[in-house]
């Protein structure tokens, strides 16, 4: 298999999670030509990243769905519990993530890429990036985010959570783990384990290559 990948998205860095939760053997490429080319619509038609290129030619594209799909095939090491309620409980997470934690905060970045936004655009997604960081550590479980096994649900949150740590302040915002005792516990724990430790550091020496450009 392939993973189609960039280091430092967090999306990518979700699928990367999971895939060194279970050890498996899948080679990371980056997208020929880059996102959005020619070339990659070729392979995957979003022309995003990741996509999963399985050994019969289908490719997955989306990280929930790779990731499902890799808990499925692959059922080592689970990402999910064996219930339907508790499969609901992490679903439950990563859909908040996908849904509601991520976009505003993505809706940031072209500032931090010399892109004008107007004062009053970047006001409001600070305000729903810090409404739904509330959000989450009022929901968020222990010591991981769905309770008290890892699963998928921290492989969504957690490299996600390296970017508010990195770019929340620069923006003049208190830190997402400030005034978050959950979330700052959670953090605390899940940034030990190896699977996202190793996933974080690829995120980490990507963004400080990029900022060298």
């Amino acid at each position: 298999m392939k993973l189609y990948n960039m280091m430092l998205s967090n999306f990518a860095s979700k699928s990367r999670i999971a895939i060194y939760e279970k050890g498996l053997n899948v080679e990371m490429v980056d997208p020929p030509g880059g996102m959005g080319s020619a070339d990659y619509k070729k392979i995957n038609p979003l022309g995003k990243v990741p996509a999963l290129a399985l050994d019969n030619g289908q490719v997955i594209a989306e990280s929930e769905l790779i990731n499902e799909y890799l808990e499925e095939k692959y059922p080592q090491n689970p990402l999910l519990p064996s219930d339907a309620e508790g499969k609901a409980k992490v679903r439950a997470c990563t859909r908040f993530h996908d849904l509601y934690l991520e976009p505003p905060m993505r809706a940031l970045f072209p500032k931090l890429f010399g892109q004008n936004l107007d004062d009053k655009f970047i006001a409001e997604k600070l305000a729903e990036v810090n409404s739904r960081l509330d959000q989450l550590d009022a929901t968020i479980g222990s010591p991981w985010a769905a309770g008290s096994a890892f699963t998928l649900a921290d492989a969504a949150i957690a490299p996600t959570m390296f970017f508010l740590n990195t770019f929340l302040p620069q923006f003049g915002s208190k830190g997402p783990l400030e005034g978050r005792p959950k979330v700052a516990a959670w953090w605390a724990a899940v940034q030990e384990r190896p699977s996202v430790k190793k996933a974080i550091s690829e995120q980490q020496a990507a963004l400080a290559a990029m900022m060298k450009k």
